[in-house]
């Protein structure tokens, strides 16, 4: 049986419109158990991995931090903060949000060669996977948290905690869970302050 999935033809969504309107991410911290089952958590991947990528190079993967290994990873935070000059409060906030999560998806940017494209359009490629994921995630019912952070970034951490090397780095750390607080609405842009109609 195949697994290509019918491309049907484009009607107006009204759910998914509102979903869009309305979403709103989870704080962190309000995050708990229980979490996505894998299969939950395949369904939600295969969402994420539907994203615009121009010469199908796929510059992204995923590596999923189960309960053990966000506990692993978290004397790491502080090891490779303080060498590298973070300030303590930035470094307690990550040590926490690794070592209070319970399932975080961390999504890889991987670099492919290619002379078409420059490099800005793997980063950007790799960003809507984790905006894919995140939506796909709250669609699904869970509460969901796109973080970054030093630990994205610094090349010790990443090599030691994921085996993660080169120019490789983490676009974004999906934290998921169940909500356990609903947050209010934020203020949210003016539509009119960042819109430019251009006619001609």
């Amino acid at each position: 049986m195949s697994d290509e999935i019918e491309i049907k033809p484009l009607t107006r969504n009204d759910a998914v419109l509102d979903f869009l309107q309305t979403r709103r991410s989870r704080p962190v911290r309000s995050l708990q158990a229980p979490v996505p089952s894998r299969d939950d958590l395949e369904t939600i991947l295969k969402a994420a991995a539907r994203t615009p990528d121009h010469k199908m190079l796929v510059p992204w993967r995923f590596i999923v931090l189960e309960r053990d290994a966000l506990q692993r990873l978290t004397p790491l935070v502080a090891k490779y903060g303080e060498a590298a000059g973070i300030e303590q409060k930035k470094i307690d906030n990550i040590t926490g949000f690794f070592g209070n999560a319970n399932l975080v998806v961390a999504v890889v940017c991987t670099y492919k060669e290619c002379n078409d494209f420059p490099r800005i359009e793997q980063d950007l490629s790799a960003g809507a996977v984790c905006m894919n994921l995140l939506n796909a995630a709250q669609a699904s019912g869970w509460g969901a948290n796109w973080l970054t952070g030093f630990t994205a970034f610094h090349k010790g951490f990443l090599s030691e905690g994921l085996g993660i090397e080169g120019d490789d780095y983490v676009a974004g750390y999906i934290h998921l869970g169940s909500e356990g607080a609903v947050p209010s609405d934020r203020k949210r842009p003016d539509l009119a302050e960042i819109t430019e109609w251009v006619s001609a």
